[in-house]
């Protein structure tokens, strides 16, 4: 419609074929088939029609500017093929990449012990399919055990290291007397493996974690072991958060030479209705359009919700909402609330 519009309202040396081939190139990347084609007759027939009314340029030129466009628009045809063929492949990429992260990072039970737990994993808008995070709970003679890491990088050398800390994790997480016996074994199997396993790259990959344990009466305090992860937040029925930082800096899995001292397990008050989320940096990380950094802190004090489900789902909408609808980063969220009842 520009192109005709142009065409009838300028001078007669002036022509704009551009417009017209531009038409169904364009229809190619954002129409299907059925339409790319449609486009491409009318641009075609409406070139025609104008230099044949007007009579404007000698017919040489007349031919040649309807043939450049419906040589075009057949070009643009076999583009959108191709573009419907790359589409449909990022999709059938995308949903094995999804299958295989729920395989490898499985939903968590929704209830151990005293506990009331969901999970949440929201991946990347990017190239990189398969991310690093993860989460983890298992309940034993010790009682609940929850962990929570982010593994450095993407893709499917992440994706092993997941593979690796989550198999470990879950066997340690039931012989080990402790939090701190437990995150040594980690560290241990994850130093050991680099060793073995150049695809996890040993040089600079590291996992930072948070380790959980809540006794199965629920009638002893929460503990909490942090390897340079962001601090988990309890949340109160009233409102409040507290933020949980640990007690001594300690540096990622991987990492355990630079550590000045042993890791510990620092003991939290967790009363019955609170509850305490872990989450990894793709929610701390989540930016606005000024490049202000998300503050789940801030953004949940005050508020309160009936139960781990719905926390996490105003989560996601509300970061979702706070980056304009981008997710810039791997997200994994895990939320456990203290409902004494039925253990």
């Amino acid at each position: 419609m520009a192109g005709a519009a142009l065409d009838i309202a300028t001078p007669d040396h002036l022509t704009f074929t551009p417009f017209f081939a531009a038409a169904p190139m364009t229809a190619a990347a954002v129409r299907s088939f059925r339409g790319t084609l449609f486009v491409g007759i009318v641009s075609t027939l409406a070139m025609a029609v104008l230099l044949i009314v007007w009579d404007r340029l000698p017919a040489e030129q007349e031919m040649l500017a309807t043939a450049t466009v419906g040589t075009v628009s057949v070009l643009a045809l076999f583009t959108n093929l191709l573009v419907t063929e790359r589409t449909r492949q990022a999709a059938s990429a995308r949903a094995v990449a999804e299958a295989v992260q729920h395989a490898v990072v499985p939903d968590p039970p929704a209830r151990a012990g005293p506990l009331a737990i969901a999970a949440r994993y929201r991946a990347a808008e990017n190239d990189a399919l398969i991310g690093g995070d993860l989460y983890a709970v298992v309940r034993n003679r010790h009682g609940v055990r929850l962990m929570v890491g982010d593994v450095r990088g993407k893709g499917l050398g992440a994706t092993e290291t997941v593979a690796v800390l989550l198999g470990t994790f879950h066997e340690a997480a039931d012989e080990a007397a402790d939090l701190p016996e437990l995150e040594q074994r980690l560290e241990s199997t994850l130093s050991r493996e680099h060793g073995r396993r150049p695809t996890l790259d040993g040089l600079e990959g590291f996992v930072t974690g948070v380790l959980a344990e809540l006794p199965t009466a629920g009638d002893g305090p929460l503990r909490v072991l942090n390897r340079g992860h962001p601090p988990p937040l309890l949340l109160t029925p009233g409102g409040e958060v507290r933020v949980l930082r640990p007690s001594a800096e300690t540096p990622p899995f991987g990492l355990g030479d630079l550590a000045v001292a042993p890791a510990r397990a620092d003991p939290v008050d967790f009363p019955p209705d609170a509850t305490l989320l872990l989450y990894t940096d793709g929610l701390s990380e989540t930016r606005n359009a000024e490049g202000r950094f998300y503050d789940p802190a801030e953004a949940l004090r005050g508020k309160a919700f009936p139960g781990p489900e719905e926390l996490l789902d105003w989560l996601l909408a509300d970061t979702r909402r706070y980056a304009g609808g981008g997710a810039p980063d791997d997200m994994a969220l895990l939320a456990v609330r203290h409902d004494p009842g039925p253990v």
